[in-house]
């Protein structure tokens, strides 16, 4: 698979005003609507807010990329300098999710979906 950005997360210190503005941008509800987590499926590609993402260390929007294989991922982008923010961790049913970073500070999420997805 070729690698795609279909996931973007937003931390967000206010959830109720971000959920309205994200459903009055995107002319549509959320799919998903929680006090940990509000998803909206755009065009394909998930949009997430994230409450307290700042106290999780997000400084800003973070892009989750779809890869086959995310150790080797991981792997190779550490060879290109990358650093390990976050190891991969199985998120729900398989669903394995890291991060690195950047030399300039700026994180890039992986996403590896469940095998067979």
């Amino acid at each position: 698979m070729p690698v795609q950005c279909n996931t973007v997360l937003y931390p967000v210190k206010d959830l109720e005003k971000a959920k309205a503005l994200f459903a009055a941008l995107f002319s549509s509800d959320p799919h998903a609507d929680s006090p940990y987590y509000v998803g909206f499926s755009v065009n394909g590609a998930e949009i997430g807010l994230v409450p307290n993402g700042h106290d999780q260390g997000m400084t800003g929007p973070v892009p989750f990329f779809d890869v086959d294989d995310i150790s080797a991922t991981i792997a190779a982008l550490q060879a290109a300098g990358a650093q390990v923010v976050q190891e991969p961790t199985d998120v729900s049913s398989g669903l394995l999710v890291a991060k690195v970073s950047d030399a300039d500070g700026n994180d890039i999420g992986l996403r590896q979906p469940p095998a067979g997805a």
